[in-house]
């Protein structure tokens, strides 16, 4: 958010700097006459400005995977890009919606404002729509009564950090119309049960056990929703993840 703010902020002054020029001084100016320097400047920049203001606002906007959590669908180092027109166009930092273009499914990957710090963005699994009660007992999730079905792939093991490597068992998970992997730890857990408040979201990590998600910090408002996470584009680390759709 910070970014979008200081990219919106140069958009707006380097394009004012070129329409007064454009509309008051140009005609003024003698033919050999140079801009002065910050004039130049802003002449040079507001056309690239603008076009990537317009792009990362309502197309495509790059995200940067910053840990496990979502793991296995996508790891740290993954870089991402967010489908910017599948929850409405909205206008930068203030997040205020100008064109409806729809709202999220249960199943899909999507990119949000951290509701305790909307400065930092999220990336998390939508579960529960606006109504839905959620519950997750003994590893289970269950969607309006009803359990989601999972089954076995194989055993996942992964380096949590440095020093510590974590067994995980992976299963395919069927949420909808959505069909993906997730992570579940042979650790003990608490269970929780919620009802998602209209104009709300509940989100989790695929990281089952390892993800600070709705169960901890509460719902995503939807005045939060940033957009849908679309392709990973490049892995440093593992360029054969490129080109991956996001399940």
């Amino acid at each position: 958010m910070i970014f979008a703010a200081i990219l919106m902020a140069a958009t707006f002054l380097t394009g004012i700097i070129w329409l007064v020029d454009l509309v008051f001084l140009k005609s003024k100016k003698k033919p050999e006459q140079k801009d002065h320097i910050i004039i130049e400047y802003a002449k040079s920049f507001f056309p690239i400005l603008l076009l990537v203001f317009v792009i990362r606002t309502f197309i495509v906007e790059p995200f940067k995977i910053p840990s496990g959590s979502m793991m296995p669908t996508l790891i740290a180092g993954d870089f991402i890009a967010v489908n910017k027109f599948s929850y409405g166009l909205r206008l930068p930092v203030f997040n205020i919606e100008l064109i409806p273009t729809g709202l999220p499914e249960r199943g899909e990957v999507f990119v949000f404002h951290y509701p305790k710090d909307p400065s930092i963005d999220y990336i998390k699994r939508v579960i529960g729509l606006p109504g839905d009660e959620i519950r997750y007992e003994a590893k289970e999730l269950f969607v309006n009564g009803e359990l989601v079905s999972k089954k076995f792939t194989d055993n996942y093991l992964y380096n949590m950090n440095d020093f510590q490597v974590a067994n995980a068992k992976e299963y395919v998970e069927t949420l909808g119309s959505h069909e993906y992997s997730i992570l579940i730890h042979d650790l003990p857990d608490n269970d929780y049960q919620f009802t998602v408040p209209a104009g709300h979201y509940l989100a989790m990590g695929d990281n089952r056990d390892n993800s600070s998600d709705s169960r901890v910090w509460g719902f995503v408002p939807e005045e939060y929703l940033v957009g849908k996470a679309w392709v990973i584009w490049l892995n440093f680390s593992e360029p054969s993840r490129m080109g991956d759709l996001i399940k």
